[in-house]
């Protein structure tokens, strides 16, 4: 018997079923069933670690099959339910029933295999959690927050700290810094981590649907709106909700949404009785909200209601220590991603690295490392590898030369070495970029070299 992970699919589809089971069967070990009763019984006469279940079923709905699942087998599997687009909003509400990720139709293979691997990832770690002692929350990993210098061990541990407390948390930081990161890392360290976690990103979300996004619609509130639906609120009830810039809401959205953070009910679009809601909010921003509410532009109410639990994300150049670690990683992911062989980075590009003066931070050390990967033509990531901007490069290099303790010789030195590390030792580009002839560069490494230093190039 093939071995690997077991998996229930629950599709009524034939075409659906068939490229299920041709994809997965690589994989795992699949049963296929056509409907709701079907996969109970399945589940009954012997367990799966996971379950794909399409929401649409014919008798038996998809949800009450979850709940069922839930509820009624002895060690349930880890349930991803799949959805058409159409159900977006069924789709969410299953995760506050129990499943762990969802698919809307129509999803690519790669979308597939990605969300199943993170649900049984999920399943592996909560049944490691339950058949060991508990441990104190420092020893828990922190997902995809890499980083072992002390501002970030400064972060892990407030962020553990305040995982299972209540108050609303405000995310600061640049972008690109990893605040999304972050907010995930509250959910799942906290007791809402088996609710659901909703992220909406305010900036990209028209000002005139925003509400609606939010709160809720009834059936006839405005035009178009042809059905009831529940917003983001009642949908992430149990959960975390993720405001991505917050400070993109306009005001009269603001004054609404300070009311749910204070009494913890909502009233949708067009409603008339008040809605419970058991949410814990976290709020991201990369701009100055002080100085908005100083400006009038963010309400100063809800700045304060937001601002419970501030946590700052630090910038990539205040933690250079830990562009080794994310360096390797990153490079470790694109290989894997890319199907290349994996390319290890030599100590002369982790050095051009950590020099690097990194404006779009983690987000753009990815992009640049990504880039490079695909690129490559070596064997290894040396610099003459790896694609930075190089107008940062600079910026950061003379930034890191303004220090008086150097002679004007030395910072000369120290500059031209650094171009040719940028370059990988290609004379006429360190040279186009240092504003001196190639002559004048081979004299100075001549010079150098004489000396007795180690010059690339």
């Amino acid at each position: 018997m093939k071995q690997g992970p077991s998996i229930l699919v629950v599709e009524d589809e034939l075409a659906t079923r068939e490229l299920l089971r041709v994809q997965l069967e690589r994989d795992y070990r699949v049963r296929i069933v056509e409907n709701g009763e079907e996969a109970l019984a399945a589940l009954h006469a012997e367990p799966s670690e996971l379950m794909l279940l399409d929401l649409n079923l014919p008798g038996i709905h998809g949800l009450e099959v979850l709940q069922q699942v839930r509820d009624g087998i002895g060690e349930p599997p880890t349930v991803v339910v799949i959805s058409g687009d159409a159900n977006v909003g069924m789709a969410v509400r299953s995760l506050q029933d129990g499943a762990s990720d969802y698919l809307v139709k129509p999803f690519t293979l790669e979308d597939l295999r990605s969300t199943l691997a993170r649900a049984l990832e999920r399943k592996q770690r909560l049944s490691a959690r339950s058949s060991t002692p508990r441990t104190p929350r420092s020893s828990r990993r922190f997902g995809g927050m890499l980083g072992h210098s002390p501002v970030m061990h400064a972060l892990k541990r407030d962020i553990e700290k305040i995982a299972d407390t209540r108050g609303t948390v405000l995310l600061t930081g640049e972008s690109g810094t990893g605040k999304e990161l972050a907010a995930r890392a509250i959910h799942e360290l906290s007791t809402r981590s088996k609710g659901p976690y909703i992220r909406l990103n305010c900036a990209a979300i028209p000002e005139s649907l925003l509400e609606a996004e939010l709160f809720g619609h009834e059936k006839g509130a405005f035009t178009n709106a042809i059905a009831r639906r529940e917003g983001m609120f009642e949908l992430a009830h149990g959960g975390t909700l993720l405001l991505d810039e917050i400070t993109e809401v306009e005001l009269g959205v603001q004054a609404k949404l300070l009311r749910v953070l204070q009494e913890r009910e909502l009233m949708r679009l067009g409603g008339k009785t008040p809605i419970k809601v058991d949410v814990r909010v976290i709020a991201t921003t990369n701009r100055d909200l002080r100085a908005l509410v100083r400006d009038g532009k963010f309400k100063e109410d809800l700045y304060y209601r937001l601002n419970v639990i501030p946590l700052h994300i630090p910038p990539l150049r205040e933690r250079r220590e830990d562009i080794p670690e994310l360096a390797r990683f990153f490079v470790e992911k694109a290989c894997s991603e890319n199907g290349r062989a994996l390319l290890p980075l030599t100590d002369e590009a982790v050095g051009l690295l950590e020099r690097h003066a990194w404006p779009g931070n983690v987000r753009e050390l990815e992009n640049s490392l990504e880039r490079s990967v695909i690129l490559c033509e070596s064997e290894q990531l040396g610099p003459q590898d790896l694609l930075l901007d190089e107008g940062d490069a600079i910026g950061a290099a003379r930034a890191d030369l303004d220090d008086a303790s150097l002679t004007l010789r030395e910072m000369e030195r120290e500059l031209i070495l650094r171009r040719l590390n940028l370059t990988g030792g290609n004379r006429t580009r360190a040279a186009e970029l240092l504003g001196i002839s190639v002559r004048t560069l081979r004299n100075k490494i001549n010079q150098y070299r004489h000396e007795g230093l180690s010059i690339p190039g």
